[in-house]
């Protein structure tokens, strides 16, 4: 009898961009597809702490470069992906939110944000395919807030439903050609940004009281998902959602 045998979690030999990868989740992206042996590009718009978050990167003995790189700026990214080559795995992680109860909304707010969430999201991943010369997996940072809704999220929650839903079309279209694609999406991540969130006693209580295993999340905690979504782990995995929510949006 032959047993059979898991696929590798390892990404040895296979090249990965990470946008929005200088701090918090995409850095902690980067990081793990790195230690799975991936050659990393991890792209921001900040130079400084780029090469910084780089630079410990490659001290760790790991292979990592900075590429400075603004997501809604889209012959930018064109020429940049010209440059760096075809890739195997893609992480958008570049994002942003401006939350204001739905009545205070602002026209320039909302551009913004649907600037970066949907429209810099849709035109990366679409460049990025175009290069993909075999199998591959785009990977989108998305959020619980694109299954649910949320008090002064409603910007936020219209991207990230947005986010999900050309995950799907995208899936469909781009199987065929072998490229997967999906989401992870994370409850409240303890990070520097939104420590502001953290330290409001009543936020961090209606958070806490939400997530059902009883803490908030950790970069950590999205850093197996993302190698996962990128492995042969998942090979027949596509055009879903991976929620790192700790249960909130189980009800």
């Amino acid at each position: 009898m032959n047993l059979p045998r898991t696929p590798s979690f390892r990404l040895d030999g296979r090249r990965a961009l990470v946008t929005g990868g200088s701090r918090g989740i995409g850095l902690g992206c980067a990081v793990a597809l790195a230690e799975a042996g991936a050659l990393v590009i991890v792209a921001a718009r900040g130079e400084a702490e780029l090469r910084a978050s780089v630079g410990e990167i490659t001290a760790a003995g790991m292979a990592a470069e900075a590429l400075v790189l603004d997501v809604t700026d889209h012959a930018a990214v064109a020429r940049a992906l010209d440059a760096v080559g075809p890739l195997d795995i893609l992480v958008n992680s570049a994002g942003i939110a401006r939350h204001s109860p739905a009545l205070d909304t602002r026209e320039a707010d909302f551009d913004a944000v649907m600037a970066v969430n949907v429209k810099a999201a849709y035109f990366l991943a679409q460049e990025v395919a175009r290069r993909m010369t075999g199998p591959g997996a785009i990977i989108q940072v998305s959020s619980q807030m694109g299954h649910v809704g949320g008090i002064d999220r409603a910007v936020y929650c219209a991207t990230k439903h947005a986010v999900e839903g050309m995950t799907k079309a995208m899936a469909i279209e781009w199987g065929p050609r072998g490229i997967r694609v999906n989401t992870i999406c994370p409850t409240f991540i303890r990070t520097p940004l939104t420590e502001a969130t953290f330290s409001d006693p009543e936020k961090r209580a209606w958070i806490e009281s939400k997530i059902k295993l009883g803490r908030v999340g950790r970069v950590e905690d999205i850093m197996g998902a993302v190698v996962y979504l990128a492995s042969d782990a998942s090979a027949l995995v596509t055009g879903t959602s991976l929620l790192v929510d700790g249960g909130w949006t189980a009800g």
